[in-house]
């Protein structure tokens, strides 16, 4: 039943690259929807789940929190690493494609990580596991969305792009299948959800929104922002 579910966020996920693809001539949209999504991913259902599940303080500040911190460093000490080698070797331009390519896999690798909790959940009982299925399949729009702008937003090619929206697209089903053999802790599945929400926090207030109101410094590019945060606030309250 997990399996056959995960195959809904398969599909999701190619729809929202599709999207993605179809709307080049409004680029600046794209990227005001990409970074509300992801604001919205981040604020709404990454850090809270990231909260419940990792528990425990250290030294007064929950580890989650601690986590999504050091995920947000994390994202602007690598960025910031590629920009100066890029820098030595003569590059103008700091956007390098290795930033796309790692924010992506960062992506495929929480989309891996979707589809373990819906296996995780079905380990619980079917309720639950319907529960967090309705919430993974349908952020998964937002997730192959986000990872085929991420992708080329830097510079890569189509190709490429596609190469990573189908690696996304594939993750949720093996994350699924994956729970058929081991178990996943709750404390290290929340810490990260935390570190991960850091770091997708970062590439969408250091990179998706500021790119997106460069050139189109236009009120639909914030009203399609506030769009894709309250499109995540739909999806958590439908799914609570």
């Amino acid at each position: 039943m997990a399996v056959f579910v995960a195959l809904g966020a398969f599909l999701m996920t190619l729809v929202g690259g599709w999207t993605a693809q179809r709307v080049t001539d409004r680029r600046h949209l794209v990227l005001g929807l990409a970074g509300g999504l992801m604001l919205g991913v981040v604020g709404l259902d990454l850090l809270p789940e990231a909260l419940d599940a990792a528990g425990q303080d250290v030294f007064g500040v929950p580890a989650a929190l601690l986590l999504f911190v050091a995920g947000f460093l994390f994202a602007h000490l690598g960025e910031r690493l590629l920009a100066v080698r890029q820098a030595a070797h003569g590059a103008s331009d700091e956007r390098v494609p290795q930033v796309g390519l790692t924010a992506a896999s960062a992506m495929v690798i929480h989309s891996l990580m979707d589809g373990v909790a819906i296996g995780a959940a079905f380990q619980v009982g079917n309720g639950m596991g319907l529960a967090v299925a309705i919430a993974v399949v349908t952020h998964d729009f937002a997730d192959g969305f986000n990872t085929y702008t991420l992708t080329s937003l830097y510079g890569n090619a189509r190709r490429k792009a596609l190469a990573m929206l189908y690696a996304d697209a594939l993750a949720p089903v093996v994350g699924a299948a994956s729970t058929l053999l081991f178990t996943l802790p709750e404390q290290l599945l929340g810490s990260y959800l935390g570190f991960f929400g850091g770091v997708l926090l970062y590439l969408a207030a250091a990179e998706i929104l500021p790119e997106a109101h460069h050139d189109h410094p236009a009120r639909s590019t914030l009203l399609f922002t506030i769009a894709g945060v309250a499109f995540i606030w739909l999806v958590v309250g439908i799914a609570g």
